[in-house]
């Protein structure tokens, strides 16, 4: 997988480098395979910020992104940056991260890491051998305040869904809701609902409420049938009064408990023709976690 890893990136990245970022990018490459200690691995990570862009997507087309998928299902490259893809191929490029001096090495450079790095390292933690050795790098990563460096661990990648135990996975999807970042970017949200983590969906929409403050929407997707009662009350309150998102998410929601016939009373009674255009989706079967990354789409003035 490594390998594949890091041929795929390497064709993502060149094309946003110039021949000199080409050319350093070729050397410290093979400075790395040959062997280097773990300060000078630590420096050539924070070099590479000289020779590629901090916001420069690498723009993967359908092609690449199935590729990925074949490499590692869950792996979606698609908002890397291109620093962030030559920082991953600089860690791809160590001969040992199997072994022991791989793995210090790379703790060592999270040690110290500036936020681009630790974006980089979290994002390329799914692609390497052995990657539950570093679950608990990956929690920790859960606990920041960066939001870009939470995203990392987060999303687009398989690594929660495989490696984090309930309690670290229920902690990191309900962060997710907390500090909106893109739930439905977590890989296998709807493969690990539970009691549990609709409890704790449920914990925070109340406590919203309670501060009258709207709920978050994607705080939805945490139900599935694990909701009860208490769920399905929640969701038919957010349909009846929450704004055009909350109730358009809130449909996907109900639908998702299997409360089609609730669904359709709603529909026959709903105005607003964003939430009815989601009404009928729900009924319609699209109500997975992609389904909510549909909502991004309602413009923000009817959100």
């Amino acid at each position: 997988m490594t390998s594949a890893a890091r041929s795929l990136i390497a064709r993502l990245v060149e094309p946003h480098l110039a021949s000199d970022a080409l050319g350093w990018l070729g050397g410290a490459v093979e400075e790395i395979a040959g062997g280097v200690d773990d300060g000078r691995f630590c420096a050539l990570l924070s070099t590479a910020s000289r020779h590629a862009g901090g916001t420069v997507k690498v723009d993967p087309d359908a092609a690449a992104l199935a590729e990925a998928e074949q490499v590692l299902e869950g792996w979606n490259p698609e908002r890397w940056t291109a620093l962030s893809a030559l920082r991953a191929l600089l860690v791809l490029a160590r001969e040992d991260l199997a072994r022991e001096s791989g793995a210090r090495a790379v703790e060592e450079a999270f040690r110290y890491a500036d936020e681009g790095e630790l974006v980089a390292l979290y994002a390329v933690l799914a692609l390497l051998p052995e990657p539950g050795r570093f679950a608990w790098r990956a929690g920790e990563g859960c606990r920041t305040n960066m939001r870009s460096v939470f995203e990392a661990v987060a999303c687009d990648t398989p690594y929660p869904l495989r490696y984090f135990d309930d309690v670290a996975w229920n902690q990191c999807l309900i962060k997710c809701v907390f500090v909106e970042a893109p739930l439905w970017r977590v890989y296998g949200v709807d493969e690990r609902l539970s009691p549990e983590l609709a409890r704790m969906a449920l914990d925070l929409a109340d406590e919203r409420r309670s501060a009258a403050r709207p709920v978050q929407h994607e705080l939805w997707m945490c139900l599935g049938s694990h909701g009860g009662e208490r769920g399905r009350a929640s969701l038919e309150r957010e349909l009846a009064e929450g704004p055009v998102l909350g109730r358009s998410a809130a449909a996907l929601g109900l639908a998702r408990a299997g409360e089609a016939a609730k669904l359709r009373g709603f529909l026959d009674r709903e105005r607003d023709e964003v939430v009815r255009d989601h009404l009928l989706r729900a009924l319609d079967g699209a109500h997975d976690q992609r389904s909510f990354g549909a909502l991004s789409r309602i413009p923000a003035a009817r959100a």
